[in-house]
């Protein structure tokens, strides 16, 4: 593992670029994407409404903390502190599988920190402008956290639980107008409790959605203690017994502070097309482009090889035969069945089809294969290629270089709305047992219409206020 030299202080760094972030030094691009990003996350929030692991953590935030508070819970409308609010928040938008991911860091931003930011505008009364500030500093530390901590990190960790910590810490202590010194102690209580281990995703456990309520949770108390005069580790990243020494054996320092002010990662972020793990995505458009590209039917295609990275096989070889909707996220049999039977993998698809008789066959006609090309352009680029052996003999490759949803072949801001739409209308993910999705189509478009605008508000109210301001 490479150390820094005893003059160098990448965290006090980081920790002051995230302090005096200021929304008149964010390029328009930027503040845009945020926006862009901010509207994602709300609909993969109003989706998780329903979803069992969701709800039992709110049972445990409201029993602990009551229903009472100036921060929304989405997926109910009841009212909490803002810790339990981003809690409950965090859990919600993280199931569907929906929410944002950045490729080289493999980190999803928007789950851990838009709960926090969201949580304290509402509680302290702060403007639209403020929230994408604060947002924007989460995710441009988050991010190079993520990338510094490296891929032997993410082969243990969920780095979405261990960095986002880190990211909800920065847009907290952004939110808090913490002082660079005080910024460091919230990045040092925050890095002492980051936590989050894939060993969940073997026995279909539910800890993905506790990760990210308590990163979103830990790193707001972290900037709130920081405010108190809490102290933490000055050098929790890249100290003797910090993050990287413990969690990582290929941490790169050069990524910490790479060009920081003038590189924005959050332009980098990618929105997720399928809802499914992103490292599905690749070969689920590759095997789209085979499908169109020759007129295939399922029943035309005998076997398929996706040509993946090792962090594919490293996450999604954990789940050989998906026993819930959310274990089937992760197998790539699953979610190739889907797009060749059904041609794209939303939440109604997989709470409809993911054991269905001909997808369960087609997902035992799958197989991954490392792919050293691929593997490669990991985690910069997640390049996906397939091969298909079809029915009849023949062999066919597809390729795509940039999956739906990536920074070169993003999703327009109609794409958005229209898969806001979809998840704030979504009937839950217990399906019928839900109830009703958490709200009906004229509100989901007010809403909608209401978060766009978010930057131009001078005080960030209730997400749901949309039917008296629209």
């Amino acid at each position: 593992m490479h150390m820094h030299d005893a003059s160098s202080h990448p965290t006090r760094d980081l920790a002051a670029f995230a302090a005096g972030l200021r929304f008149e030094a964010i390029p328009a691009e930027v503040a845009e994407r945020a926006v862009n990003l901010y509207v994602d996350w709300l609909g993969s929030a109003l989706a998780g409404k329903g979803a069992r692991p969701v709800e039992i953590i709110a049972r445990f935030a409201r029993a602990a903390g009551g229903r009472e508070g100036p921060a929304e819970v989405v997926i109910d409308r009841g009212r909490a502190s803002s810790y339990f609010a981003a809690m409950m928040n965090g859990a919600a938008s993280h199931f569907v599988e929906q929410d944002d991911v950045h490729n080289g860091s493999v980190l999803h931003p928007a789950t851990v920190v838009f709960p926090v930011v969201l949580a304290l505008a509402q509680e302290l009364g702060a403007s639209g402008a403020d929230l994408i500030t604060a947002a924007v500093a989460g995710y441009e530390v988050g991010i190079r956290v993520g990338e510094y901590m490296g891929r032997s990190h993410y082969k243990v960790f969920h780095t979405t639980g261990t960095v986002g910590t880190l990211a909800a810490a920065a847009a907290a202590g952004r939110m808090l107008g913490l002082d660079a010194e005080r910024m460091v102690h919230a990045f040092g209580s925050a890095g002492t409790q980051a936590s989050g281990l894939w060993e969940f995703l073997r026995d279909a456990a539910d800890s993905k959605q506790l990760h990210t309520a308590m990163a979103a949770a830990n790193g707001l108390m972290a900037a709130r203690l920081a405010a108190d005069g809490f102290r933490g580790a000055a050098r929790i990243l890249e100290g003797a017994q910090g993050m990287a020494a413990g969690m990582s054996s290929d941490a790169d320092p050069a990524r910490l502070l790479d060009r920081l002010g003038q590189r924005w990662a959050t332009m980098e972020t990618s929105f997720k097309y399928h809802a499914a793990c992103r490292h599905t995505h690749p070969a689920a458009d590759a095997l789209l482009a085979v499908i169109a590209e020759h007129g295939l039917r399922p029943a035309d295609i005998g076997r398929v090889t996706a040509r993946v990275h090792q962090g594919a096989l490293d996450v999604l070889g954990n789940v050989v035969i998906p026993r819930t909707v959310h274990q089937a996220k992760f197998n790539m049999g699953t979610v190739l069945g889907i797009v060749a039977h059904r041609g794209y993998a939303g939440v109604t698809e997989f709470e409809e089809d993911y054991d269905a008789t001909e997808i369960a066959a087609f997902r035992d006609r799958v197989r991954m294969e490392l792919d050293a090309e691929v593997d490669r352009a990991y985690p910069a680029r997640w390049i996906g290629k397939v091969t298909v052996e079809t029915a009849d003999g023949r062999e066919l490759h597809g390729r795509v270089d940039e999956p739906k949803g990536d920074p070169g072949n993003t999703l327009s801001r109609e794409e958005i709305s229209a898969k806001f739409i979809r998840l704030a209308m979504f009937p839950g993910a217990a399906g019928a047992a839900a109830g009703s999705p958490a709200v009906g189509v004229d509100e989901a478009r007010a809403i909608l219409e209401r978060a766009w605008r978010i930057a131009e508000q001078p005080v960030v109210g209730s997400v749901f206020a949309a039917m008296q301001t629209a």
